[in-house]
């Protein structure tokens, strides 16, 4: 009873559904365990899907939309929003984003919104999947004539996500040096430190690597490269994971 946006006859609940089933059916072929809120044609509020998971406890909550703007051919492109930018669910976002937008959509990005139901009341990491504007011809074309590439996209980006998770969680360090000799790499890092910046080695292949940092975050981590920049200090980032 709910067609969420309409357009020229066109109903986001039916491109909603026919792209969430069609994810899940390429997730469980890739192993993931798969619960759908709906699997036909009923309503079911945001709270209720959000209640399903949380009582079902599962891993990820992954939510299907397509977007519509105040005006016809208005916007277009493609955008995933989270409770915010923090963690596993931020790294999957930005999967999904970047998968679609090299598949051909316009990336709008990635978006916090904590007021959204199904991502405040959710106890999972979760991500609202927005598939091109409903109100816009290209992109409906585009969804169209790409709908299994543009569900194999989506899949690509979650499934990369859930494996990151499985290795652990991913942290950001900035590195700053490297040494063969550790008293040289010892006198920069004491040299971050009186700077105040969190400093330390890592002994790694025979080098003395001189890093600050260690941020889940990686827009905290590119503020701190930035300042490091800033200062003089040639940087680079570096991804680790927890062993």
């Amino acid at each position: 009873n709910d067609p969420g946006a309409v357009y020229k006859g066109r109903r986001e609940k039916d491109d909603n559904f026919a792209l969430a089933m069609e994810v899940g059916r390429i997730l469980s072929e890739n192993g993931v365990d798969v619960l759908y809120t709906r699997t036909t044609d009923d309503y079911i509020s945001p709270f209720e899907r959000a209640r399903l998971a949380n009582e079902a406890k599962v891993d990820f909550f992954i939510s299907f939309h397509r977007n519509s703007s105040p005006e016809v051919n208005q916007y277009n492109g493609v955008e995933v929003l989270v409770y915010d930018k923090n963690g596993i669910k931020y790294e999957m976002a930005q999967n999904i984003v970047g998968a679609l937008g090299e598949l051909g959509f316009r990336e709008i990005g990635v978006q916090a919104r904590p007021g959204l139901v199904v991502l405040r009341k959710t106890k999972m990491p979760a991500v609202l999947v927005e598939a091109g504007f409903l109100d816009h011809e290209q992109d409906n074309r585009f969804f169209d004539q790409n709908f299994q590439k543009v569900a194999q996209a989506i899949a690509d980006g979650i499934l990369e996500a859930v494996k990151l998770e499985a290795d652990g969680p991913a942290y950001y360090q900035i590195q700053v040096g490297a040494y063969k000799n550790r008293q040289e790499a010892e006198r920069l890092a004491e040299q971050l430190k009186e700077e105040e910046y969190p400093a330390f080695l890592v002994a790694e292949d025979g080098w003395f690597k001189v890093r600050v940092g260690a941020y889940l975050n990686l827009d905290h981590a590119a503020w701190m490269e930035k300042t490091l920049r800033a200062a003089g200090y040639p940087t680079f980032m570096v991804k680790e994971r927890e062993k």
